[in-house]
Parts: C-alpha cells; sequence; structure tokens
C-alpha cells in the first residue's frame, strides 16, 4: 500500500495524495480539469516542476497559468524549442546554441545556415503554428556527461559540446524532446506544445556563439507566444508603440545624446539638450537627498588592486572590470562600483552610535565591460553614473530606516511622473555569509517597508545575493511595461571585509548593518525610460527647451528677443527661431522637438505687448498679456514637490 504525502496549496488549504502521484494528476483529481487547462507549469517548495514530476514527500504547491510571470515565461521557453524545431524542419543543417525565454517572448541563436530572409521568417512562423496544431508531448530524458556529448557528436549540434564542458562531471544532462526535435536543456517545458495558442516570429539579428565576442557570428530569431490571440495582439500593438518610443530613435530626434565608436561602445556623449534633463534630475536627486539627511560624497574613478581584493570584486566580479592598469609598480582598476570607497570613508575616523544612522550618496561614474553584443543605447552602457547610497545603520534602527529608504525611493520616482509599482523581495539562497537569525531580521524589515509603502510584493525564494536580501522596485510605464530601477540590498558581506565597527552605549564595538540603495539604478538608464515613457514629450519642468518663440515677420523680432529675455530672467529656458522660414514652419520644428510651449509673435501682439500661446499638442490658448504670461510659464517650470508628479501646463 502506497504511502500519502500532504500538498499545501498558497490558500492554505491541505490535501492528501499518494505518493508519487504527477502534479497533473494531483490538479486534475483534486482540483479540476478547468484548472489543468489552464495549468502552465508548477513549483513544489519553490522549485519549477514539469507537470508531470511526481509529488514525493511533503510540499507546497503552486500552479502557473498565463496569469503568472512563471507561467509566462514556460509558455515562451518551450516557444523557443518550437521555433528551433521549424528551423529543423526547414533548414536541416541548422546548428542551434541557445535559447531562452525572455520577459517580452524569446529568441533562439542560430548557425550552419544562409541568412534568414524575410520570406524565410514567414516559412518559418507557419511551420511553428503547424507544430502548435500537432500537440506534440514535452518528454523529458536526462543521461550523463559521456552519453550527452555522444548525442552531439551524432546530432552535429556542435555549440552545445561547449554548454556541456561548463557542467561538473557529474552533472545530470536533461534532454526535452517534442516530435522529432530534440534539444538538451534543463527545463521545464509545458506539457505539450498544444498549450500555446498564439505565436509570432518577430525578427531577426546578429549575435555571437556563446554570447562571447570573437566567437562565431550566428543569427539570433526573436519571438513571442501568448495562450490567446487577443493577447498576442495587443502585444504586437504595444511593440508598435515601443518603436515609436524607442529612446535611440527618439535620442536621435531630440538631439540628446550619441554613441561613437571612435570613444568606444556604451560610452555616452551627452548633447546640451540630454545634459540639461540629466541636471535637472541630479538638482532635484541632490536637494532631496539633503533633505533627507544623506551626506553627499564624492570618490575616484580608479582604485588599487588592494582595495578590490579588500572588497572581493577582483575574486567575483573580475570578468565585467575594465583591464588592469600599472602605474609606478602599483595596479589599479576603474571602479565598477562605489561601494568600496564608501566603506573606506566611513572607516576614517571613529565612529559612535551616535552618528548612526550615516547615509553616504554619491553620483558616482563606474565602468563595467559588458560585452559588445549587450550594448543597448542608454539602458546597457559600459559606463554610468549610478545613483548610489548607502546606509550604516545600528541593529536598533533597522526597520525604521528600510520603511524610510523605501517610501523615500517611491516618493522620487512619483515626482517623474511614474505611478504604478511592484516589489520583489528576495530572500536567503543556499549559500550565503551572515547569521540565518540577520537573514531572518533583515528580510522582515523589507517586507514591513514593502507594507508600509502600500505595495503588494513577491517573494523571490532564495534569490537575494550570497551578501544579503534585497527589495527590487518595478515601475509601470505609459504602455505597461516594467522597469527595474530601485534596489535597497543588505550587506553582510562588505561590514566584515572591511571591518566597520561602531561604539555603542555599551561602550563596546559593535558591526553595523550596510544598506546598498540604487533609487534611479543609474542616470543614463533613466534618462531613457523616461524618454520612452514620456515619447520625447518630457514635462514642462524637465524639457531642454520649455519655451519656443516664433516671429511671424522679421520685424517682431525684436520684441520676440525682449519678451525671451523676461522668460530667462523668470527661470524658463527659451529658444527664439530667428530664422526667416514661414510662420507654420519654425512652429513645426517647435512641434518635432516636442517643446512643451510655443509663443506666436505679430504685429498684435507687439502692439499689445504679449503673445499667443500654443501648447503641445495642438490647444491654442489665444492671446496672454506679458506678465501673465510669465507668471504661468514660471508656474510651469517650477520643480514638483517630492512625491507630486508635475501637471502637463497649469
Amino acid at each position: 500500500m502506497s504511502s500519502e504525502v500532504k500538498v499545501s496549496l498558497p490558500d492554505g488549504s491541505q490535501k492528501q495524495v499518494a505518493a508519487g502521484t504527477p502534479v497533473s494528476e494531483f490538479i486534475r483529481e483534486q482540483i479540476g480539469e478547468g484548472l489543468l487547462r489552464a495549468a502552465l507549469g508548477a513549483s513544489l517548495d519553490g522549485v519549477e516542476v514539469d507537470l508531470g514530476a511526481p509529488i514525493e514527500k511533503d510540499s507546497a504547491l503552486k500552479i502557473f497559468t498565463s496569469r503568472d510571470e512563471e507561467g509566462l515565461m514556460r509558455l515562451r521557453h518551450s516557444a523557443a524549442h518550437i521555433l528551433a524545431s521549424a528551423v529543423q524542419r526547414l533548414f536541416p543543417g541548422a546548428v542551434f546554441d541557445d535559447g531562452p525565454a525572455t520577459e517580452m517572448g524569446f529568441f533562439y541563436d542560430i548557425g550552419g545556415v544562409d541568412p534568414f530572409t524575410p520570406e524565410d521568417l514567414e516559412r518559418i512562423e507557419e511551420e511553428c503554428k503547424k507544430l502548435l496544431k500537432e500537440g506534440a508531448p514535452f518528454v523529458k530524458r536526462s543521461c550523463g556527461r559521456e552519453e550527452a556529448l555522444k548525442w552531439v557528436e551524432e546530432t552535429g549540434q556542435r555549440y552545445k559540446a561547449a554548454i556541456i564542458e561548463r557542467l561538473p562531471e557529474d552533472a545530470e544532462i536533461s534532454f526535452y524532446k517534442h516530435g522529432e526535435f530534440e534539444d538538451m536543456c534543463r527545463g521545464p517545458h509545458l506539457s505539450d506544445t498544444g498549450k500555446i495558442k498564439a505565436f509570432k516570429v518577430l525578427s531577426v539579428a546578429g549575435a555571437y556563439q556563446g554570447g562571447q565576442e570573437g566567437n562565431e557570428q550566428l543569427q539570433r530569431i526573436y519571438g513571442t507566444a501568448f495562450t490567446d490571440k487577443k493577447e498576442l495582439k495587443a502585444h504586437l500593438e504595444r511593440l508598435e508603440e515601443a518603436k515609436k518610443r524607442d529612446h535611440r530613435k527618439l535620442g536621435k530626434e531630440l538631439d540628446l545624446f550619441s554613441v561613437d565608436e571612435k570613444v568606444g561602445g556604451g560610452l555616452i556623449l551627452w548633447h546640451p539638450n540630454g545634459a540639461l534633463i540629466r541636471k535637472q534630475i541630479e538638482d532635484l536627486w541632490r536637494d532631496e537627498h539633503l533633505a533627507a539627511g544623506y551626506d553627499l560624497v564624492y570618490s575616484p574613478h580608479v582604485g588599487r588592486a588592494t582595495l578590490w581584493e579588500t572588497s572581493g570584486h577582483l575574486d567575483f566580479y573580475k570578468e565585467g572590470m575594465y583591464p588592469e592598469m600599472e602605474l609606478e609598480g602599483q595596479s589599479f582598476y576603474a571602479k565598477p562600483m562605489n561601494c568600496p570607497f564608501h566603506m573606506m570613508i566611513y572607516k576614517h575616523g571613529h565612529r559612535s552610535y551616535r552618528e548612526l544612522p550615516l547615509k553616504f550618496a554619491e553620483l558616482g561614474t563606474v565602468y563595467r565591460y559588458e560585452r559588445s553584443g549587450t550594448l543597448h543605447g542608454l539602458m546597457r552602457v559600459r559606463g554610468f553614473t549610478q545613483d548610489d547610497a548607502h546606509l550604516f545603520v545600528a541593529p536598533e534602527n533597522l526597520e525604521e530606516q528600510v520603511v524610510d529608504v523605501v517610501n523615500f525611493c517611491l516618493q522620487i520616482l512619483r515626482t517623474f511622473g511614474f505611478s504604478e509599482f511592484e516589489a520583489y523581495v528576495s530572500t536567503m539562497p543556499e549559500k550565503a555569509v551572515g547569521e540565518p537569525e540577520e537573514w531572518d531580521r533583515a528580510t522582515k524589515a523589507l517586507e514591513k517597508a514593502a507594507t508600509a509603502a502600500g505595495l503588494d510584493y513577491k517573494i523571490d525564494e532564495g534569490g537575494g545575493a550570497f551578501y544579503g536580501p534585497k527589495i527590487d522596485l518595478k515601475l509601470k510605464d505609459a504602455i505597461g511595461r516594467t522597469w527595474q530601477c530601485s534596489t535597497v540590498q543588505f550587506d553582510f558581506n562588505l561590514p566584515e571585509r572591511f571591518d566597520l565597527e561602531f561604539v555603542g552605549s555599551d561602550n563596546a564595538a559593535h558591526r553595523p548593518y550596510v544598506i546598498h540603495r540604487a533609487l534611479l539604478g543609474s542616470i543614463e538608464r533613466f534618462v531613457g525610460v523616461l524618454t520612452e515613457h514620456h515619447a520625447g514629450a518630457f514635462p514642462f519642468w524637465l524639457s531642454p527647451v520649455q519655451v519656443g518663440i516664433v516671429t511671424i515677420a522679421d520685424r517682431h523680432l525684436e520684441a520676440a528677443l525682449a519678451l525671451a529675455a523676461d522668460l530667462k530672467a523668470a527661470g524658463i529656458r527659451v529658444k527664439v527661431d530667428e530664422a526667416s522660414d514661414k510662420m507654420n514652419a519654425k512652429i513645426r520644428r517647435f512641434s518635432l522637438q516636442k517643446v512643451p510651449a510655443v509663443l506666436v509673435l505679430g504685429d498684435k501682439e507687439v502692439e499689445e505687448g504679449g503673445a499667443s500661446l500654443r501648447l503641445r499638442g495642438g490647444a491654442d490658448e489665444g492671446f496672454l498679456a506679458r506678465e501673465a504670461l510669465v507668471e504661468r510659464l514660471a508656474a510651469a517650470a517650477r520643480r514638483p514637490k517630492l512625491g507630486e508628479s508635475a501637471p502637463e501646463l497649469p
């Protein structure tokens, strides 16, 4: 007689089933066919499994559908295999490298074939749709290293050999097969190909084998998949909207920034318009940090190797650092992080509990050698200004400070026009430094901060860094995409490595808690996110040019320049179009630059001492006298209060 095991569900209920019952059978018998049809995957005790996986012991079960991120990721991972199988049917010589799911869909890197044409992509998509209708089950098998290498030799899938070589000698290697196609893969996957109801091949681009620059050049096919055709249609519409909002396109049109290979990939040249936006962001950042009790600090762009040895970066992060520089027999590295410098500032002098919390904040430019294939406008760069802060906190003030810092992050983000947020708390991984009770206390503080801020949060079990738990804040933009910006990260490692101490009220030495905090993430990336969120039509207070002045005839230019001087004196960024073009051509130029307000001066306006006001978007406000005009525009130019998003134009 088989033994029974207990299955705990997210709603708190528990069920008894025979040990070895597959997850799919449990869902069918204990919950119902409806959920089984909707189920895309599951996890047992936080570990994702196939729906056919047996329940061997008492376990916590979660079931994922298309409403869950985990469900969509699994669906898209399986869709990548379907794409590969379609390519193999049509191009038998294809060799496959990597094919992961992504937040927006999936891709697969492919070699061994001629460049794909648009017609090829259409054929591949049609073949994928045939495969979906076949409803073939995904079947898993596992083997050892020797058998896996034999499979590589027999199938000619040579790129997989490099993946196998990176695995431990005794690793169990899994394969998934549907129909006649088999691929080496960790999984898990959908139960069958029929779960995918909507599939789209999107584009093709270049990639390097293994993601390593200098390796063989491959082709990367991008696609996306859903369980519903309406969801796919909505997604494709969002993609079209995203193309219009692409910060690289808008950055060029609005003359915000550029990247030049003579300077180096991933190194940003800020043009005057972009620099003005950046200045507004940085001014607000500094002023609000000072008001919130932070101390501003600055640190060098390079540091001696001994510093990075102490911090551990040379052990754990060297591949992401720029190469070593030697000077007078000493080794230096460009900094990939600001953290070690802040630790050294803390150590400069004896610290008392009366000084804590100490909160050091810096807009510090760091350098990380990202692969060229991953560089992406302002979003992924090699040199960027991280809006860093490190809080040195006494244990008794821990919860209060974490609540404050999470709330502060949200207030700053709201000031830039964001209103929807998601939170993820990442807990202790299998390998970690620090005592379990420290992890527990810090994790509870993060959860309390999320609750106090009114955020629904998800737990990422075991997803914390080895040195401490964290909370990630993701914001939603105007078209519903999520962006990772703020992170509040505990660190039980650096206080030990740098031997940080403070003298407590008992006159004994104690370790402070250290909290890393990036709020905007980086100035570069945040400007990219802002650009796409606002589609380049920045709020009035952020716009590089806030007011454009247009004259109907050259005789009105003197009055236009005098009005511009008044506006500048009121703190408004203004530009006069002095060209001899027609009025509508000049208005169009300002419109293309997404200038929030355009003033038109003709004979009537000059005679009556004012201007006609036109707003971005086409609204014509008519004539306003100079004093009222300056007052109204000056009010719009003021930075919004902390936590309040500015109106378009009051």
